[in-house]
């Protein structure tokens, strides 16, 4: 490639804040892989944040990228998949397999989108050094013919606008607002923009634990659990964020409530054996690092924690929850999902036109 930005690249990122602050341009902040594209004429690279390359996961970007974008350009923004009107990141996490008759197989059944956000080159020109204001009006102009694979995210800088994005696009998938000040550079892994996301609390039963990698006297997570109508338990997360001697703590208090596999609800080796996805998802290694152990010990599901998350994912929460505090004023059958907030349903072709709508 001969372009004035050459991959890796680490994309610029953001800070959590609690509000919306005023004076910057805000964009919906997307449910997806952040991914920065490079294009050369016909070579095309997907680098993901960990600038990792990410290209032939997705060939039906790179063929799309080919008529849809700029000859040469560099293009920072997220890979999405679009399904019944909102974000799959469900769907999405199942592009990145090893075989690749079953990456085209995926590709063609379903296909992602990139939503662009910033423009870090085009032509013989580096944008990086110029204010971000600049480089929207850019890639504006540069994406002005894109699609229907190739978007260009919506902002404002209206700040009611922005508020009432926040609240209304969680409905078809997204996540919160991203805020950026005008003047900002491009500045690679830096935190310097600000991201807005939806905080709630629910309370869950902990139905079981993970030893952490330092030795077998620790807590690495405690995996949670809501009841679901007919009464059984459903898996719906973890937590994981403790100090070491709260790890070693609750270790020790945890130890009266070990369960064996045979009276927990959670018999997923018993499962595992007729279903080898379920031997993946909950005993024999992770999709993102295939060493890593996902076993657990169970526990009788009896104590209650209060947990902050931003979204669910299906029945899941999006992101690993924290802790907020324990509640042993509550029952653990009465943690149903319930108690958990509904968005209100909004389309994602209210949001980018044309981007739900079949390829």
């Amino acid at each position: 490639m001969d372009l004035p930005v050459l991959p890796p690249v680490s994309p610029m990122l953001s800070k959590s804040v609690n509000q919306i602050p005023p004076g910057m341009s805000y964009e919906p902040k997307w449910d997806g892989f952040r991914s920065i594209l490079f294009r050369d004429g016909a070579e095309v690279e997907l680098g993901s944040r960990k600038e990792r390359p990410m290209t032939r996961y997705f060939p039906e970007l790179v063929a799309a990228a080919l008529t849809e974008l700029p000859d040469r350009c560099v293009v920072d923004g997220e890979i999405v998949l679009p399904a019944d009107n909102r974000l799959d990141f469900e769907a999405l996490q199942l592009r990145l397999h090893p075989a690749a008759s079953r990456v085209a197989m995926l590709a063609e059944q379903t296909p992602a989108a990139f939503i662009a956000f910033d423009l870090l080159a085009l032509g013989d020109d580096d944008y990086t050094g110029r204010p971000f204001s600049e480089r929207r009006a850019a890639l504006e102009t540069a994406l002005a013919d894109a699609g229907p694979t190739f978007h260009l995210t919506p902002a404002t800088t209206d700040l009611p606008t922005a508020q009432r994005w926040f609240h209304e696009f969680e409905g078809a998938g997204l996540d919160g607002v991203i805020a950026k000040p005008l003047d900002l550079t491009y500045q690679p892994g830096k935190r310097v923009m600000f991201k807005i996301k939806h905080q709630r609390t629910a309370d869950c039963v902990v139905a079981g634990y993970r030893l952490h990698k330092s030795g077998a006297d620790a807590v690495g997570s405690l995996l949670l659990g809501l009841y679901d109508d007919d009464g059984s338990l459903a898996s719906v997360g973890v937590i994981g964020a403790f100090p070491m001697a709260t790890r070693r703590a609750l270790f020790t208090e945890l130890q009266t409530l070990v369960a064996d596999f045979d009276h927990h609800p959670w018999n997923w080796a018993a499962q595992a054996a007729a279903d080898p996805e379920l031997a993946r998802r909950y005993g024999g290694g992770s999709r993102w690092n295939a060493g890593k152990d996902l076993s657990f010990v169970p526990l009788r599901p009896e104590r209650v924690v209060e947990v902050r998350y931003d979204h669910m994912e299906g029945r899941r929460f999006r992101h690993t929850a924290q802790f907020n505090r324990w509640r042993p004023d509550r029952d653990a059958r009465s943690c149903t999902f319930a108690q958990l907030d509904s968005p209100t349903a909004f389309e994602l072709g209210d949001i980018v036109p044309g981007l739900a709508e079949p390829q």
